[in-house]
């Protein structure tokens, strides 16, 4: 299909943010494609590796070393087992490289800020399906992303199961 490409996902690990790690899987990525998985911690957080990388955001990490690392306790994340496992999965299968960013401070910002920094070709999000109040008073992400990202962007909804 000609070039590899990367593709971001935004992930905060809610059901919405899986659904658009699957929806990737499936549905956009090839062999030698690139994924990065873009964390945003809370700029209130304090974990040990903010110091070193709070302005620029942290080195890539490997699917591998993702698995592998005390993650909780170097960036303040839990991985999801089922999305290390569909990432692992399409990695051997698809020969897809995964890796993932982390950055601190408003997610609206700093998912376009990745847009540019990880010169992805597009994006995908989940979204969360806020009521029209609380999409007002607290913002979209997956609104925001749409209206200033530098890249095509996906929102993935929700099933109505959920």
């Amino acid at each position: 299909m000609g070039e590899n490409r990367t593709v971001g996902i935004g992930m905060d690990y809610s059901p919405t943010s899986k659904q658009a790690v699957r929806w990737v899987v499936d549905n956009l990525v090839d062999g030698g494609d690139r994924i990065v998985l873009i964390h945003v911690q809370s700029s209130k957080s304090d974990h040990a590796k903010k110091k070193l990388w709070e302005d620029t955001g942290s080195p890539l990490v490997p699917l591998e070393e993702f698995r592998e690392m005390n993650l909780s306790k170097q960036y303040g994340l839990t991985p999801d087992p089922e999305v290390l496992d569909i990432l692992d999965t399409v990695s051997r299968t698809k020969q897809v490289i995964v890796v993932s960013k982390i950055y601190w401070g408003d997610p609206r910002e700093k998912i376009c800020d990745a847009v540019d920094d990880l010169k992805l070709d597009c994006l995908v999000v989940g979204s969360r399906g806020l009521g029209a109040l609380k999409r007002v008073l607290l913002g979209s992400v997956s609104n925001y992303v749409v209206t200033n990202a530098s890249c095509p962007v996906t929102v993935v909804k929700g099933s109505s199961k959920a």
